[in-house]
């Protein structure tokens, strides 16, 4: 595999944390740059290692994981929406009560938006592939998507304020929906 096909695979692959990355930095408030460099992290490592995780379960598990990844995406990402609609809903428009810079909804939403890069993983141990290179572009990619999605999310979130969370919750719901969805019909 050639490095614009990787290239290409690593762009596919952080649509979805980029979309996640923008929740996040429209639901944080007073985002520094710190905060940017922690979720960019979180979706880069994730979304480059899973392809490892992938390429060492190897090709005979594939029926059996393909068969379930969706259901694990949809759920996580659908808890975590859900939290983010609550704490919308109970919130004052003033004050923010959830922090989606944490570290276990960082990492719900970095598994969730990575899981397919696992799958992918697998389909790499069937190809001729150097997967160090592989994890190093989709890493890279998604943490420059995730970077952009993040800061462009934090500029977005101070001018909406009111209600952000609970569209930031719908954001992840519809994505986890996508997934399931896409899985299931295609």
């Amino acid at each position: 595999m050639n490095l614009l096909s990787i290239t290409l695979i690593g762009v596919g692959l952080s649509i979805d944390s980029l979309a996640a990355s923008i929740t996040t930095g429209a639901c944080s408030k007073n985002i520094r740059l710190k905060h940017i460099l922690k979720v960019a992290s979180f979706m880069a490592f994730f979304q480059g290692t899973m392809p490892l995780v992938g390429w060492l379960i190897g090709s005979s598990f594939k029926s059996i994981i393909e068969d379930y990844d969706h259901w694990v995406a949809f759920f996580l990402l659908l808890g975590i929406g859900s939290k983010l609609i609550y704490d919308g809903i109970i919130g004052s428009s003033d004050e923010m009560n959830s922090n989606p810079t944490k570290n276990m909804l960082l990492a719900g939403m970095a598994i969730a938006t990575s899981i397919d890069a696992m799958i992918l993983g697998i389909g790499f141990g069937l190809i001729e592939i150097n997967i160090w290179l592989a994890m190093l572009i989709i890493g890279s990619t998604t943490f420059l998507f995730s970077t952009i999605g993040v800061f462009v999310g934090e500029k977005l979130g101070n001018k909406i304020n009111k209600g952000i969370e609970i569209f930031g919750g719908i954001v992840l719901i519809g994505l986890g929906l996508k997934i399931l969805l896409e899985h299931i019909y295609y």
